[in-house]
């Protein structure tokens, strides 16, 4: 089996975690493997070592001296996305020349894990494929990079020869899928049960279904201010979604949140889509699905009666929708978090 060269890219707003957890990926794989199936390089712009918050981060070579990897990632680079594009421009550039060079007979692989998709999309690497990032970063990403097909469910996307990871974490499925590409199953699955981490996860939409749940209970309350999601700029789209996020469970159409915005149906779904990224039905299933997240992980127990309760009278349409959403069945979601509350892995 032929050795796979995968380049690491290290910057100053690399996050430490997300390199770390990525070497140590491919590393357990070559340990499983026997051999060094994966050849791992650190590479910054010019080949000097990088100091970052943590100290001085050594590196094997520069871009200019790269040889052309199988596989080149892009760990996470933190929240400020602005700074890491401003301060990159040299990888924008090879990454550009890189995949407008002559294809050979097996491309690079470009990889983001978490926000480092936003410096993939700053060089035009994402537009037109379906890709994903970290669920909280979603409204900066499709303000910023229109022309991506942002899935923003998904722990992670492979469009082409480009893959996408969403938070944190989920780096790691993105890392098992190229070992299992690379180096089969088996090895995939060795590396997983090693670092106790399910393989062949689908959606991140549940770990965000927390936040945005508790967050409705809070307006609700009157102690909520709005969160990033809501810092687009149009207060009037802004209003009617903290007003969703209360009132989710009534039956509601266009004509109706209309009439709650003061404004017409043809403007509101203009204004509601250019806000959020969504149709307002859209918005309100996402918001449905994510309360009935939060109500599966506390034990509910009856899955009709959840539906019921985020707004929905027919359980099967309830169910389509929220395997639609998360890549689970509500039941499937239900027994995950329980063995998650008693302490067993799946």
């Amino acid at each position: 089996m032929l050795t796979v060269i995968v380049a690491l890219y290290v910057c100053r707003q690399t996050i430490t975690s997300s390199l770390c957890m990525a070497i140590d990926a491919f590393q357990l794989a070559n340990q499983f493997h026997g051999s060094r199936l994966f050849q791992l390089q650190r590479v910054s712009t010019d080949g000097r070592s990088v100091e970052n918050t943590l100290g001085s981060i050594q590196v094997d070579s520069g871009l200019q001296h790269l040889a052309t990897p199988d596989i080149f990632i892009v760990p996470a680079v933190g929240r400020d996305v602005d700074l890491a594009i401003a301060e990159n421009l040299e990888l924008q550039a090879y990454m550009q020349a890189s995949s407008k060079a002559p294809a050979k007979k097996s491309a690079t692989q470009f990889a983001s894990l978490c926000s480092g998709a936003f410096l993939l999309a700053a060089a035009g690497l994402l537009d037109g494929r379906r890709a994903t990032t970290h669920w909280a970063l979603e409204q900066g990403f499709r303000q910023r990079f229109p022309k991506v097909k942002l899935s923003i469910e998904a722990l992670m996307t492979q469009d082409g020869n480009v893959l996408c990871s969403g938070g944190a974490q989920a780096g790691l499925d993105l890392c098992l899928f190229l070992i299992r590409q690379h180096g089969g199953e088996a090895l995939a699955r060795q590396v997983a049960n090693a670092m106790v981490v399910e393989l062949g996860r689908s959606s991140q939409l549940p770990y965000a279904s927390a936040a945005l749940s508790g967050f409705a209970s809070e307006v609700a309350s009157g102690f909520a201010s709005a969160p990033a999601a809501l810092a687009h700029g149009d207060s009037l789209i802004g209003k009617l979604q903290l007003w969703m996020d209360v009132h989710y469970a009534q039956e509601l159409t266009l004509e109706n949140l209309a009439e709650v915005a003061h404004c017409s149906p043809r403007t509101l779904l203009r204004r509601f889509n250019k806000a959020t990224g969504y149709s307002p039905a859209t918005y309100l299933q996402r918001l449905r699905v994510s309360a009935a997240c939060d109500q599966l992980a506390r034990g509910n127990p009856q899955v009709a009666e959840v539906a019921a309760a985020v707004g929905y009278q027919d359980r099967p349409a309830f169910a389509k929708m929220f395997k639609r959403i998360t890549g689970q069945t509500p039941a499937a979601y239900k027994r995950q978090q329980q063995l998650a509350r008693s302490g067993y892995a799946n």
